[in-house]
């Protein structure tokens, strides 16, 4: 556990009692603070009071007149569509409102450092697509390297729930824009940005608020290194923003579109082959084309972000490219779940924008792509230029007639997995990839996409 600093004797209330809001509470309550805490949620409220937390509800302005701050999980809206009543009650009576992110940037770094011979090192990962990938390539990497390494955040565990950082140690966190938006402290050592495309956008008011947001990792934190990918106009603009010319090797530059030329610090990967230039030189190439864990444009992508990180981080390249080779991937992203009579069966569930169905589906060729779910805002016509290796659409979804309407491609309306599945196996033919890629959110018929892929999983089992 990291111990919250700074907030001794306070009293601070933690709105959401999910993981990252009990972590949090716990955190406080280790550092000397008084958590006070609520949830819509009566089971949860219960977890916490079997905790030792009390629980009060906060309905007036004056319910924070002795609160010294307002800890918010993520899932709860802190400013658009609306904020949440109680942060709302809270931004009225003028109490600062913050999450664990903030509080473990607070607090990570401890008078024992100065014992240490290398002091411990955060990279913080954010991004539309990726990040999770990224991130757990990463903290795989520097295990494979023999550096001690935690991995946390958006996967894995809640920040707080981490333990104190060894002498070396190098913390790796996949930030989300709900994560950045939010938090109070931001100080990466060093912060990556895969890519941009449209998402969350009713949390953040649109394209300009969710970029934004995203960009708080590198505007508030000012890390030591930024990796950032400048295949969208977005990412161009940040790097030049954050470098004081050319030169300045404080940019890694990324791309999977450009070679990248100049007297900067830029890692590519063109034709499956990653390459990395410093001063307009090559100093180091790897060929991804065999690396199985690393599937697709979208993975080399994900490979450049990591491979950056680490070289910043003091890595060499051939202990990274070693590493690249154990790496098996993340379950529901571009998982290998089998073949059988020359069918290949991919779960890429964690695929739940537009822009992450249309990188999966480039990665593979004679796809029957199983698809649908929640819409999310924008609509489907990005996915036009991605169909070229769809030999068919199998609809799932409680809205699967309409969203197969929108495809340009022979779909079949299917509703359920099972149906979808059992038709994709029924008309494959040998070559064929059976590929979950929903470009849709799951909430109409699952908790979560990791549900939605272990239901995918499940029923291709029946087959295999």
């Amino acid at each position: 556990m990291i111990p919250v600093l700074g907030l001794e004797g306070a009293r601070v209330a933690v709105l959401g009692l999910g993981r990252s809001g009990l972590s949090a509470a716990r955190a406080l309550r280790a550092g000397g603070a008084e958590p006070l805490c609520w949830d819509d949620s009566p089971a949860a409220r219960e977890k916490a009071e079997a905790e030792g937390f009390a629980c009060q509800p906060f309905r007036d302005a004056r319910d924070f007149d002795d609160i010294a701050r307002l800890i918010v999980s993520p899932g709860i809206p802190h400013l658009y569509p609306a904020p949440n009543p109680v942060v709302a009650l809270a931004l009225v009576a003028g109490v600062p409102v913050d999450n664990d992110i903030g509080l473990f940037f607070q607090s990570f770094a401890t008078a024992g450092w100065q014992d240490y011979d290398t002091p411990p090192r955060v990279v913080a990962i954010t991004g539309s697509n990726g990040k999770s990938t990224t991130s757990a390539l990463v903290h795989h990497i520097l295990l494979e390297a023999g550096r001690p390494s935690e991995l946390a955040g958006n996967i894995g565990r809640g920040v707080l729930d981490l333990d104190p950082p060894q002498d070396g140690g190098v913390v790796v966190l996949e930030l989300s824009s709900y994560q950045t938006d939010l938090a109070r402290a931001l100080t990466p050592d060093i912060a990556v940005f895969t890519n941009l495309s449209p998402d969350h956008l009713d949390r953040h008011a649109g394209m300009g608020g969710y970029f934004a947001a995203k960009r708080r990792l590198f505007a508030e934190g000012g890390p030591d290194r930024a990796v950032i990918g400048v295949d969208e106009w977005e990412g161009r603009y940040l790097a030049g923003q954050l470098a004081e010319g050319r030169s300045d090797e404080r940019v890694i530059r990324i791309s999977v579109e450009t070679k990248l030329t100049g007297p900067g610090w830029h890692v590519f990967a063109r034709k499956g082959f990653l390459s990395e230039y410093r001063k307009g030189r090559q100093v180091a190439s790897i060929d991804l084309r065999a690396v199985s864990g690393l599937p697709g444009t979208h993975n080399h992508q994900n490979a450049c972000a990591a491979y950056a990180a680490c070289r910043a981080l003091g890595l060499a390249p051939k202990v990274i490219e070693a590493a690249f080779e154990t790496f098996k991937g993340l379950p529901h992203r571009s998982q290998l779940v089998g073949e059988r009579n020359g069918v290949t069966f991919i779960n890429d569930s964690k695929a739940t924008n537009v822009d992450s169905a249309a990188k999966a589906l480039a990665a593979f060729a004679n796809v029957r792509w199983i698809c649908g779910g929640l819409e999310k805002e924008g609509g489907l016509g990005a996915l036009a230029e991605a169909l070229a290796s769809v030999r068919k659409a199998y609809v799932i979804g409680r809205e699967a007639a309409g969203f197969a309407m929108q495809l340009p491609v022979d779909a079949e309306v299917c509703t359920t997995m099972a149906a979808a599945v059992a038709q994709a196996v029924k008309e494959a033919e040998p070559g064929d990839v059976v590929l979950l890629a929903p470009a849709a959110a799951s909430f109409d018929q699952y908790d979560n996409f990791e549900r939605r892929g272990e239901d995918f999983i499940a029923e291709v089992a029946k087959y295999l």
